[in-house]
């Protein structure tokens, strides 16, 4: 069975052998220097997962505890990759993304200035409403109500999508 023939929201792992080299001339993924990622847009689930699998630790690791966490907390999630980022929609939008940067990942939800209690950052460059937060071990990723931003934010239109 595919990953189309199983429900959207069901927790998956990346695909094994894509893992990033420990070679010490292994260079950051151009996401990692503050440039868009080289990762083409695509819809679905196993893009995000090539995408999440291209980054070095412990980027990959934050970014697939954000992955588990939207699984498990919103039914119907849809994956992308936009923009050389991770992004996750419910319904017709897309209400937060995610991407790795060198030093953190940077969660960033789509009118997240309507959040309670709203993220801390205002990414450059994504919008006068995104909000978001900047994770720079796995373990701040329970440090931040970030299931309950999960929920609120899809509970609002995202972008590229239909009013709720």
């Amino acid at each position: 069975m595919d990953s189309s023939e199983r429900g959207r929201s069901e927790v998956q792992k990346p695909a094994d052998g894509i893992a990033a080299s420990s070679d010490a001339s292994w260079t950051l993924p151009a996401a990692m220097t503050g440039r868009a990622s080289p990762a083409k847009a695509a819809v679905g689930d196993k893009p995000v997962f090539a995408y999440i699998a291209s980054l070095p630790q412990p980027q990959r690791g934050i970014i697939e505890a954000i992955d588990a966490l939207a699984a498990k907390t919103l039914p119907n999630l849809h994956r992308s990759v936009k923009w050389g980022m991770a992004y996750y929609g419910v319904g017709d939008g897309w209400c937060f993304s995610c991407g790795g940067f060198a030093g953190h990942v940077k969660l960033m939800f789509i009118n997240g200035a309507a959040l309670e209690p709203v993220p801390p950052v205002t990414p450059v460059g994504m919008g006068k409403s995104t909000r978001g937060v900047e994770l720079e071990s796995v373990d701040h990723v329970d440090d931040h109500p970030i299931a309950a931003w999960m929920t609120q934010v899809a509970s609002v239109p995202g972008i590229g999508g239909k009013k709720r």
